[in-house]
């Protein structure tokens, strides 16, 4: 009698995993894409580098709103959130604020948001979309109490911070005089990664993280595996809002300004990198890793539209619409061919 040895490399993909790798393989290619045909810029590794410092901010969002929409919530409030951060940031430092002060400022506002949105749609049962909005609208006036005008952030050693990048030579490249121009990265770049990897840590190997899946799988399953659904619902939106106060921090060390309209429109973008990266709406399925491949291929679709000569800001928008409805249509067919699958 023989017996059969499991083979744990052919163990199936999970749907998480599924749709992460997806995102990846469309990311890779569509930037090996762009590095044939436009050439320019994406032959550089700072390109990669830009991306990421531009978006560091978006990233930490993100995570946050990942994490969320896997428990089957939504926050729309985070681009607000991170506009006020910036904004009460920027008016602390510029009145002689103390660094280590300001940034527990942005984490307390941070996580005074997160708490009451929790409280409100945990253990009094309000919608979601209602309450994250009414947070969205109240963020965005008390930034415009604060101040109409734009402010420039000026303290020394905020700025001195902000300028401080890490340089890596040997993935520079030379420029037309002949200087060898190095790689740089902003220190908010290390803040987002290690927040990737911290929100990555809890969604695989801990307790709570199992209990996000479980609880936007399905919440009456949950309730029966003995899981506190509320206590887990409130600790979702407290991550976030912890999050949307260290992406507000990170904003200003990258723009070295507040302004009312800042991180405007930055909710729609993050909600676009989840779903890009294979988070769904209905909960349940998600990762931080496909969060941060959907941020970077949100940015790269950007990127080919402007170095295609179509500079209009609506070309933009019109090439994430039609990118965010693939995506959505991709999930389906790919969710829908699985189940039909694992039912036959």
């Amino acid at each position: 009698m023989t017996v059969k040895k499991k083979d744990s490399f052919r163990e199936p993909l999970t749907d998480t995993g599924l749709l992460m790798t997806i995102t990846i393989c469309i990311f890779v290619g569509m930037y090996l894409l762009a590095m044939l045909l436009l050439k320019g810029g994406f032959l550089h590794a700072q390109q990669i580098f830009d991306m990421l410092n531009d978006n560091a901010s978006l990233i930490i969002v993100s995570c946050g709103l990942t994490i969320v929409m896997i428990g089957g919530g939504i926050d729309i409030s985070v681009g607000a959130v991170t506009s006020l951060v910036v904004m009460s940031c920027v008016l602390y430092l510029n009145n002689g604020g103390n660094i280590f002060v300001s940034l527990l400022l942005a984490l307390g506002i941070g996580l005074a948001f997160g708490l009451v949105h929790g409280l409100l749609i945990s253990y009094l049962e309000i919608q979601p979309f209602i309450v994250t909005l009414a947070g969205m609208f109240f963020a965005r006036g008390m930034t415009t109490i604060l101040s109409v005008n734009p402010q420039k952030l000026d303290h020394a050693g905020v700025n001195a911070i902000r300028d401080t990048k890490i340089e890596i030579p040997w993935l520079g490249y030379t420029a037309r005089n002949g200087n060898l121009v190095p790689a740089r990265i902003e220190l908010g770049v290390c803040v987002a990664l290690l927040c990737v990897i911290v929100i990555f840590v809890l969604l695989k190997y801990l307790k709570l993280g199992r209990n996000f899946y479980a609880m936007g799988g399905n919440q009456t399953s949950a309730l029966m595996l003995g899981i506190n659904v509320k206590r887990t619902r409130f600790c979702s939106y407290l991550i976030s809002g912890l999050l949307s106060g260290i992406s507000g921090y990170v904003f200003m060390l990258h723009t070295g300004a507040g302004n009312a309209t800042n991180a405007a429109g930055m909710e729609m973008n993050a909600i676009a990198s989840s779903i890009i990266g294979g988070t769904l709406l209905t909960g349940g399925v998600g990762n931080v890793i496909g969060t941060f491949f959907g941020c970077m291929t949100l940015t790269t679709i950007k990127k080919i539209v402007v170095s295609s000569g179509l500079n209009d800001p609506w070309w933009q928008s019109i090439t994430t619409g039609g990118m965010l409805c693939f995506f959505i249509l991709l999930q389906s067919v790919v969710l829908g061919r699985r189940a039909k699958s694992k039912k036959a």
